[in-house]
This record gives C-alpha cells, sequence and structure tokens, in this order.
C-alpha cells in the first residue's frame, strides 16, 4: 500500500476531509493525494502557494513573518497550516515549504529544507526535514511529499483513529 493509499485509507474510516497548501512541491502532494480513487470523499481543496504573494493573500502569512523570517521557515510553515485551516474548514490542514534546488539555498537555508506543517484537532505540528543537496529536485520533491505523507499518517495514527 502507498503512502496515499494508506492516509486515504484513514482519512475515509475516519470520515475526516484534508486540504493542503504547498510551495516547494508545486502541487505533487495534491497530486499524490487525488491518484488515489475515491479521494474525492475526503480532499477538500488544494492550493499551489509559491509565491511570497498567494501565501499571503491566500493563506493570510504575514508580511512580517515573510520578511523577518522568509518562507522556508517555520514559523511561515506554521502560519500556512492555520491560514488552511482559517480558508477551508478542513479537518486536516498539511503544508509544504522548502528548497527543491538545485539553486537557491544558503548556508543558513540549503537545498533539500523544508518545514512540513499539519493542524489537526487543534494541534500544529511542524516537522524539519534536511536531505543532501545532490538530490535532483524532481526526487527532491517526491521525497518532501514522501515526509509530507507520513507526518499525516502519524498525526492521524498518534490521535488513535486506526
Amino acid at each position: 500500500m502507498t503512502l496515499e493509499e494508506e492516509l486515504g485509507k484513514i482519512l475515509i474510516e475516519n470520515k475526516l476531509t484534508i486540504a493542503t497548501a504547498e510551495s516547494c512541491t508545486g502541487g505533487l502532494l495534491s497530486s499524490r493525494l487525488t491518484d488515489v480513487s475515491g479521494s474525492s470523499d475526503y480532499v477538500k481543496l488544494n492550493f499551489v502557494t509559491y509565491a511570497n504573494e498567494a501565501k499571503h493573500k491566500i493563506l493570510g502569512v504575514t508580511t512580517e513573518v515573510l520578511d523577518n523570517y522568509g518562507a522556508v521557515s517555520e514559523e511561515c510553515a506554521q502560519q500556512m497550516a492555520q491560514g488552511l485551516f482559517n480558508v477551508t474548514g478542513c479537518d486536516v490542514a498539511l503544508c509544504t515549504t522548502g528548497i527543491a534546488g538545485p539553486t537557491g539555498g544558503t548556508p543558513q537555508k540549503p537545498v533539500g529544507l523544508v518545514f512540513i506543517s499539519i493542524r489537526y484537532k487543534g494541534i500544529l505540528t511542524i516537522k524539519e526535514v534536511r536531505l543532501s543537496p545532490d538530490i535532483p529536485r524532481i526526487e527532491m520533491k517526491k521525497r518532501f511529499t514522501d515526509e509530507a505523507l507520513k507526518l499525516a499518517i502519524s498525526t492521524l495514527s498518534g490521535n488513535k483513529l486506526c
């Protein structure tokens, strides 16, 4: 069973909805969720908020957070998940923001860094993942989405839903 199928099973069994807001994964997380037959029963709404302007206008990420911490930050990931929940009313808000490379990184925020946020039952969890900057961009995005799906599965399983 794939990660997206496992998550879908949990969502269906518990009558939960999910929404995503993606930056560095560019819609791949949404695509993977909707690759599962029956996903229309639980996928509520998905956004690709690649630009800072989209994060601000759609999800309500503050300009202060974007200016002071940047789009690739725990603070931004936190506001993305809360904003996604506010906009969609979903049960599970799952977000990604990071640097897929191969360019664009800094010593403080290298290529391969992603912050994944999930909001469920009023609890917001942020996971920071650092992968090798040598991974090709397409594979980097795949691994970022693997990590997001794993976080969602563990979060929902940790709440004793299964």
